[in-house]
């Protein structure tokens, strides 16, 4: 004898709340397509500018080959069309500097404070300090909470001990403000992972005669390999669009490509254009970077949640 299974329409059966599920999941959807949309909008209307003339700026056209028909002159004041790509171009030898710039900035900086922050937070992990009426989580808290300071306060301090350094205008000085910049993000990210490793597999290293370094290196750091990569990754992103201490501690050798984008100003008003060009050549690299590194950012920043 076949048994078969019918459905039910009894209150509170799978296929009674059927329709009020799908209903619910329509709603999700359409709120995370408009978020969607309402995300990627700014990256379109930057891409589509770059491409646009002066009257269909200030018309607000916005469909390509619909409102207006493309034109190379934002990427053509860069030197960056193809029909200038080839020949000698100085304004396309200045973007080329201010992009490697804005690299060895945000890569330098990024790689001093995963560095950096990675010993910090082992020690914050590992051993128990004291510091007046601080403890461990008091002084994770406060290097979490300098975020929280405004940069505009340190103007007036970075500016006086730069030009006593001889730092303003230098990549190095650049670099040392950024790692300051992205530290307590590096250490609180590290500290949460170096908190999911059992100490017992140190204790082991130890016991079979490797150093606190060597068990640190060897043991802890593969571990910990993939929050600091999520930390450089973040790091650097922060980094690359960091515009005010860029502009301030920088004049013409040291500027990066988020100052250019805002010098695209003159008495004639504003180079919509060209402004959008060095943005959307600006904002590829971490275009790239979310889409192929996604995974180990994920991975990374949700570690510790699953050992």
């Amino acid at each position: 004898m076949a048994i078969t299974a019918e459905p039910s329409d009894k209150p509170g059966s799978l296929w009674s709340r059927r329709p009020q599920f799908l209903t619910t999941s329509l709603l999700i959807y359409a709120a995370l397509v408009f978020w969607a949309f309402v995300s990627l909008f700014p990256i379109y209307w930057t891409i589509t500018t770059s491409f646009k003339t002066a009257v269909n700026v200030t018309q607000g056209h916005l469909i390509p080959f619909v409102d207006f028909t493309p034109d190379w002159r934002g990427w053509r004041s860069l030197g960056l069309s193809p029909d200038t790509i080839l020949t000698p171009s100085t304004v396309r030898d200045e973007f080329l500097r201010r992009f490697f710039n804005s690299i060895v900035a945000s890569a330098g900086a990024s790689f001093l404070a995963v560095l950096i922050g990675s010993l910090a937070a082992y020690g914050l992990s590992r051993f128990t300090y004291k510091f007046l009426w601080m403890a461990n989580k008091d002084i994770s808290f406060f290097f979490l909470s300098q975020l929280i300071l405004p940069p505009v306060v340190l103007a007036m301090p970075f500016l006086v001990l730069y030009k006593n350094l001889l730092l303003l205008d230098t990549l190095i000085g650049l670099i040392l403000v950024y790692t300051l910049m992205v530290l307590p993000i590096v250490i609180w990210i590290m500290r949460d992972q170096f908190d999911t490793i059992p100490v017992e597999l140190e204790q082991a290293a130890l016991m079979d005669g490797c150093s606190i370094w060597g068990a640190y290196l060897r043991i802890v750091l593969p571990i910990a390999l993939p929050g600091m990569v999520a930390a450089f990754i973040l790091s650097v992103i922060l980094c690359w669009n960091e515009y005010f201490f860029a502009a301030l501690l920088t004049s013409s050798n040291a500027k990066t490509l988020p100052v250019m984008v805002a010098s695209q100003t003159g008495s004639q008003g504003i180079n919509w254009w060209s402004m959008a060009a060095i943005a959307t050549a600006a904002i590829m690299p971490l275009v790239l970077v979310g889409i192929f590194l996604e995974r180990y950012i994920v991975k990374g920043l949700t570690a510790g949640a699953v050992k």
